[in-house]
């Protein structure tokens, strides 16, 4: 039968003290000096993905979600954080009954996510000066944008 030895016995005393002294300390206040160091802000370029995922700064156009487009844009902000134009909405619920041009409307890009030294929309909404039905107003009041991975 194996019987524990002196030694065996002092060197784990020797540990269980050592390990139970470190974790019993008082390290003391740490000492602070300046200000608070501030969020490095990231600066870059800002853009919005179409349906099919291509960065577009300040587009004139594109497709907003499968069925449903934007065009004859101007933008009134952009780089913030709501990007706001006006121009004309467009897409399959309409048709047979669209104008050339689609309907007036306003797009409003927001949420921001920053990715190294860029920045993408991820939300659009769309409001139409025109009543659209209720599910395509619906769908239009909360549109997610793709934004690639980083």
């Amino acid at each position: 039968m194996n019987r524990p030895t002196a030694t065996g016995t002092t060197v784990s005393a020797l540990v269980l003290a050592a390990v139970g002294l470190t974790g019993c300390g008082n390290p003391g206040t740490p000492h602070v000096e300046g200000p608070a160091p501030s969020p490095t802000q990231v600066r870059g370029p800002v853009y919005v993905s179409d349906t099919l995922g291509h960065p577009l700064t300040r587009p004139t156009g594109f497709a907003l979600t499968e069925f449903s487009s934007v065009s004859r844009l101007s933008w009134r902000s952009w780089g913030k954080p709501k990007a706001v134009a006006t121009g004309r909405l467009t897409g399959m619920w309409c048709i047979p009954h669209c104008p050339a041009h689609g309907y007036r409307a306003t797009i409003e890009l927001s949420r921001l996510q920053r990715q190294e030294n860029v920045s993408y929309y991820s939300r659009a909404v769309v409001r139409s000066a025109r009543p659209l039905r209720y599910d395509q107003a619906d769908q239009l009041r909360d549109v997610r944008l793709p934004v690639p991975e980083p």
